[in-house]
């Protein structure tokens, strides 16, 4: 009988293995795909054919504002007396951020020449937007106490941060845009060293670095005033009229926390409560008038504008739980009581409006003493209340010393 032999199929591990390796190499290749889309969006996005006049090279440059720090701050310290210098100082600050924008974008002579007649064209408007919103963050009645408080100069320097910040990418952006050629989305295309926008530039290399020396002197300056004030006992006349007094009860939670790596290790907890009490009025030793107009029959009495006449606070420390390794210095207690001082000041000012209920109350205290005076000098006059426009405050203001701090702080107002 035949044999019969019968030929095994080979197993399919063969095919099997080249099913996953072809499997494999898709995934790499999409994987490799995704990676190069993904890099190519980020470094290429909208990249064409830039006519050379559109190209921008960024150059380095070094940030050079010709400033006196000791004028400026005292500038800054009474903006409404110095008006004029402070008109100087916005100018002179603008120029430089503008000027150095201009350095690191590498700008021809041409452009460079124009960027002063660029800026005259909104220096106008932009000087009184400085001061309007400087002189409306500024508390000018309280000098005394942030000097004390080793906090004049520095907290001028923190508005001037505030404000600042507020218009200099516009102000570049405006004059940057006009100057040099863009596309017609308004893009440029720059390439080079440290490579940002024009506001990018502005901000980080001239804005800050500036805003930070004056921080740093004005913190000097500041502890120097703070340990001359009051070395002799003052007395001065004056003559102030009291309309309106507000009472005020605030407290303050603190939390200073001690890191290590990144990791809280010790807290320290302080709760401080005061009380507060304060007067607004008029201070007529700087101006009071009295003048009778006999065609129109009216007595017209003219006051200065109102300000805080007295601020007394009384702090109370209410809990302090010191941690194992955070000790409690004078400068937190210290700046405690002042946030509690100036956070009851701006609610007198802003939430109370203690300065428009001390104008009322003036209005109707000139009748009730002067009414009978006029009256018997003729029954038809009739008395009018005037307030004399804004007058420079002649008290310095200064800013507010930062120690430098290791640790993590959390304030809470109430």
């Amino acid at each position: 009988m035949a044999r019969r032999y019968y030929e095994e199929a080979p197993p399919p591990t063969s095919n099997r293995a080249s099913q996953a390796r072809m499997i494999v190499a898709l995934l790499a290749l999409g994987f490799l795909s995704i990676l190069g889309y993904r890099y190519y969006q980020k470094n290429w996005s909208g990249y064409t054919v830039i006519p050379k006049e559109l190209q921008i090279n960024y150059k380095d440059a070094e940030f050079d504002i010709n400033i006196d720090e000791e004028d400026a701050l005292a500038i800054l310290s009474n903006p409404q007396r110095y008006r004029r210098e402070f008109n100087q100082l916005v100018y002179d600050v603008n120029m430089s951020i503008l000027t150095h924008v201009a350095n690191r974008m590498g700008l021809s002579s041409d452009i460079k020449g124009k960027v002063k007649d660029e800026y005259e064209k909104h220096h106008p408007y932009l000087k009184n937007l400085y001061y309007n919103d400087f002189i409306a963050m500024q508390d000018s009645t309280s000098s005394l106490y942030q000097t004390w408080y080793d906090n004049a100069q520095t907290n001028a320097v923190t508005i001037l941060r505030e404000v600042a910040s507020k218009y200099t990418c516009f102000l570049v952006n405006q004059v940057i845009t006009t100057l040099v050629e863009t596309t017609g989305k308004g893009s440029i295309y720059a390439r080079g060293k440290n490579v940002d926008t024009p506001c990018g530039v502005a901000m980080t290399e001239a804005l800050q670095p500036m805003l930070k020396r004056m921080e740093e002197r004005a913190a000097i300056d500041d502890f120097s005033r703070s340990k001359g004030l009051m070395q002799e006992k003052v007395e001065k006349t004056i003559a102030e009229l009291a309309t309106i007094e507000v009472r005020d009860k605030k407290g303050m939670t603190k939390q200073m926390q001690t890191k290590v790596w990144g990791f809280s290790v010790s807290s320290t907890d302080l709760e401080v409560s005061a009380i507060s009490i304060l007067k607004a009025g008029f201070k007529l030793d700087q101006y009071f008038d009295i003048s009778l107009n006999a065609k129109s029959g009216t007595v017209v009495i003219t006051l200065p504008q109102p300000t805080i006449l007295s601020h007394e606070v009384y702090p109370k420390i209410d809990k302090l739980d010191i941690g194992w390794l955070r000790e409690v210095k004078s400068v937190d207690l210290n700046r405690s009581f002042n946030v509690l001082r100036a956070e009851f000041r701006r609610d007198a000012i802003e939430e109370s409006d203690v300065y428009t209920k001390a104008k009322n109350q003036a209005v109707d205290l000139m009748n009730t003493i002067f009414g009978p005076v006029v009256s018997s000098l003729n029954k038809r006059y009739k008395i009018k209340v005037r307030f004399r426009e804004n007058e420079p405050a002649f008290e310095e203001e200064m800013p507010e010393v930062r120690a430098p701090e290791a640790e993590e702080e959390a304030a809470d107002i109430r």
